[in-house]
């Protein structure tokens, strides 16, 4: 399958330039976040792609859009790839509200409320990517699946951190990532 990060969103330019959560609730893209989305929908044009999968978040319907329109299929939502809830813009928005903005993507699926109340462990954001890594194994044209997810579910999913609008492929058949280091050194922390 294609893994697709979703494009900067609002949340990555205030957070990237100070390092501080910004309290930007389910973020949109920025304009370079929206030239992200059509660069993936341009790349993955000639893909045999059948299934777009993506997370509830608007920064991650935003990416996907153009990619469906260009390829003339559905996006089906989940909030099992959502991104794992540490910061303001892990708060998503309610299904109504995703219901009025995102009209001809059905929604009736899915919770009111779909992101958790509090922060999500290490070990839960691994069992989810771990489920999905079995659904995806499971399906025969799992070749054939895009996912536009965010940083962390991908981390958990391969092990490989992304840089937003950048495409990966995963072989959920293959061996899971073991040891995902969460948190890295500070780039300034020099070890004895």
């Amino acid at each position: 399958m294609i893994l697709l990060r979703h494009g900067q969103s609002e949340f990555n330019l205030h957070f990237t330039a100070t390092r501080r959560d910004p309290g930007i609730a389910d973020p949109k893209l920025t304009e370079l976040g929206h030239q992200q989305a059509e660069a993936a929908a341009e790349a993955l044009a000639g893909e045999r792609i059948r299934r777009i999968i993506s997370s509830p978040y608007t920064r991650a319907l935003q990416t996907a859009t153009p990619v469906a329109r260009r390829l003339g299929i559905p996006i089906i939502v989940t909030p099992t790839v959502r991104e794992r809830y540490a910061f303001s813009c892990d708060i998503g928005s309610p299904r109504t509200a995703l219901m009025l903005a995102w009209p001809d993507i059905d929604l009736s699926h899915i919770d009111e409320v779909w992101w958790p109340a509090i922060e999500e462990p290490d070990h839960q954001i691994e069992a989810r990517a771990a489920l999905f890594r079995g659904e995806m194994a499971a399906l025969p044209d799992w070749r054939d699946t895009l996912v536009v997810s965010h940083w962390g579910f991908i981390l958990a999913l391969t092990g490989q951190r992304v840089v937003n609008g950048e495409i990966l492929r995963c072989d959920p058949t293959g061996p899971a990532p073991e040891g995902i280091l969460w948190r890295q050194p500070h780039p300034s922390v020099v070890k004895p």
